[in-house]
This record gives C-alpha cells, sequence and structure tokens, in this order.
C-alpha cells in the first residue's frame, strides 16, 4: 500500500535560479530566504525519508477542458523560458517520470461525470518552470510527475483532483511527495513601476497592502494547520489572485484528507514579495 510521506507549498519563482549577485542586486544587497529555505527543505525533509515519486502541481501548466497529467517514462532537455528567456535560458533538466501513478491517477476518474482526467505522454508536451525551478533545490534519485491546473475549475474541483490522486497513491506501492508549486497573491506591478519593486520586503513591494495581510493570514492558518479556514477563505482570497486559482494548494489539500487535514505548517524562508507578488515555502507532515 502506498502513502504520502510529505507535501509542501512551494514557490518557484525566477529569482530562485539567478546568479547570487544578480539576487542580491534586486534585493538592496540581501539575498532571498527563498533561495536557502528550498535548500533546507531538501536537507531536513527530503533527505530524511525515503521518497518514490515527487508530484509536481505546476501553476503555469493551464489546461481547459480537463485535468491532465504528465505520463512520461522520462523527460529531458534544455529549458528557456518563454515569459523570460533572459534569466531563465536554455536549462538543462533530466526528470524520470512515474507512468504508473500517472496513469493510475487518471484511471481514478473512469466512468465519472464529475471530473475528467487524462495521462498524456507526448514527448513535445512542454514543460514549465514551476517544475524546471525546484529541480536544482529538490532533486534527488525519485521520478518526478507534474499536473496542470485546470483553468475552468472550481475549489471543489480541485480538491476531488487531489482527492483521487491520494486514493491513486494509496493503491500503489509508491510513497509521494506531493509539491504545491506557486505562490500567494498574484498580481504584479506595472512594467513602468516594476523596476522599483524588484526587492523582497512584502510590505514594501507585495501589490497592495491588502493582498499582502490576505497573505499572511493564509500563513497564518496553514501554520496552525487550520485548512477548513483557508478553504473557507478562499472567495475573499480570490480578490487578490492567488496564482492557479489556488489550485496547487487545494489539490495537495484533496490528496492530504481535504478540510480535515489538520496538519501544521512548518516555514522554511521567509514570507517574501517578488515583483508584487506574495512568496513562501510552507511543508506540512503526513
Amino acid at each position: 500500500m502506498g502513502a504520502i510521506v510529505g507535501a509542501a507549498l512551494v514557490s518557484h519563482v525566477p529569482p530562485l535560479v539567478l546568479p547570487e549577485d544578480v539576487r542580491r542586486e534586486m534585493n538592496d544587497g540581501e539575498d532571498t530566504t527563498l533561495f536557502s529555505g528550498l535548500h533546507e527543505m531538501r536537507r531536513a525533509e527530503f533527505d530524511t525519508r525515503r521518497i518514490d515519486t515527487v508530484v509536481v502541481i505546476d501553476t503555469h501548466w493551464f489546461t481547459t477542458i480537463e485535468h491532465i497529467v504528465a505520463s512520461h517514462d522520462r523527460r529531458e532537455g534544455l529549458y528557456t523560458s518563454d515569459e523570460l528567456p533572459r534569466g531563465m535560458c536554455r536549462m538543462p533538466y533530466d526528470m524520470p517520470g512515474d507512468r504508473d501513478l500517472a496513469e493510475a491517477w487518471a484511471a481514478t476518474a473512469d466512468g465519472r461525470d464529475d471530473t475528467w482526467i487524462t495521462a498524456i505522454d507526448d514527448p513535445y508536451l512542454p514543460v514549465h518552470y514551476p517544475t524546471v525551478n525546484l529541480l536544482p533545490f529538490l532533486q534527488g534519485d525519485e521520478a518526478w510527475v507534474s499536473a496542470g491546473i485546470c483553468q475552468t475549475a472550481l475549489p471543489e474541483d480541485f480538491l476531488l483532483f487531489g482527492e483521487l490522486l491520494g486514493r491513486a497513491v494509496a493503491e500503489s506501492d509508491r510513497r509521494v511527495v506531493i509539491l504545491a508549486s506557486g505562490g500567494l497573491s498574484h498580481r504584479f506591478w506595472p512594467l513602468r513601476e516594476f523596476r522599483r519593486h524588484e526587492g523582497a520586503d512584502p510590505d514594501l513591494h507585495v501589490r497592495t497592502p491588502e493582498a499582502a495581510a490576505a497573505d499572511r493570514h493564509v500563513i497564518d492558518r496553514l501554520l496552525a494547520g487550520d485548512h477548513r479556514a483557508v478553504v473557507d477563505y478562499m472567495p475573499e482570497f480570490r480578490q487578490h489572485a492567488p496564482e492557479g486559482r489556488f489550485g496547487h494548494y487545494l489539490t495537495m489539500l484533496g490528496a492530504l484528507g481535504g478540510a480535515d487535514f489538520t496538519g501544521a505548517g512548518r516555514q522554511y524562508g521567509e514570507y517574501e514579495a517578488v515583483a508584487g507578488t506574495g512568496q513562501v515555502h510552507l511543508w506540512f507532515d503526513v
């Protein structure tokens, strides 16, 4: 019988893969704690347990009429971001996949009329940086599987998607970590103001004080393990455009038992701003 052995809400922001001198230049001489936080998470969480497969809920992979899971045996190549090619250019990646788990996840939706999941192994299927940017920090010998964010899904759809992941894992022999790869509030500064707001201080650089307050409210609830309060807060939180409709977190939560899950978060690094958005790393024991 398989098990989810850990889960995390993690930031994937582009500064993570920039040289240290560039990161410091953007942040008044200081390095971002999001960089060191991921390294600390690897040492404290990944290296202390046996993990067969990492499942990434990727907030830059938008699907429309179904949930999609990458079912490749392996994905490798060079990644250049179409969004930010100056900073993320020809980055090598090599990810062994987990076809069996991906196909089992998709099969849990067979015969249902309330959700649709498709496993895809097309070799030309794009990969996105919410997955690739995590590899230098968190990748070991595990298999890696990515899943998209369905842009027509409602919170209950993401929770169900995660619930079915949990079912597929339980029926497998895998020990799995889930990474909800995405941010909190997610509005950018206008182009002409952007370069004045590249620092990490959320009180100066998150897009609005109200968005920063909403982020902190969510973080406080997650640190306390009050996931039901976060689910109940979604109508208010969506006023601040959480990344990926917060589907990355909700899918992760669905796999952990939904709103009844009470695992308290363990924070790595500080709550920081990146380009106007709110970012944090939080690990949850299972």
